[in-house]
């Protein structure tokens, strides 16, 4: 069968992936409001709120992201942002999913596959 299967725990699911990815171009502004945003913005896709945390739940219970409380702010109406930032096993499980994608786009040709349509 060739190479072993991968951890299922390093696996990701394409929002999931999406999410780190978000998180990643942020840096130091990746918070819920920006990361869906960024989600909408770059994908052309609609994020719900829920959908976005619910991810980020998931993804810092796996120990992929990590995050901290920013200050309280007026205009919030005194509650603070959470903010997120990738943790190592998180940068090496998005890899494994760039890597897997990668090696199953070896050899394709997307531009033949768009005239069957």
């Amino acid at each position: 069968m060739g190479k072993s299967k991968e951890n299922n725990q390093n696996y990701l699911g394409e929002f999931e992936e999406i999410v780190l990815l978000a998180i990643l171009r942020l840096d130091a502004e990746a918070y819920g409001v920006t990361i869906r945003r960024e989600i909408e913005n770059e994908t052309h896709r609609t994020a719900s709120v829920g959908a976005v945390y619910t991810t980020l739940e998931r993804l810092e219970k796996k120990g992929y992201i990590s995050s901290r409380q920013g200050e309280a702010t007026a205009e919030r109406g005194g509650r603070a942002k959470r903010y997120f930032q990738i943790e190592g096993a998180g940068a090496e499980a998005l890899e494994q999913a760039m890597a897997a994608r990668k090696r199953l786009l070896k050899g394709v040709k997307l531009k033949r596959l768009r005239h069957r349509v």
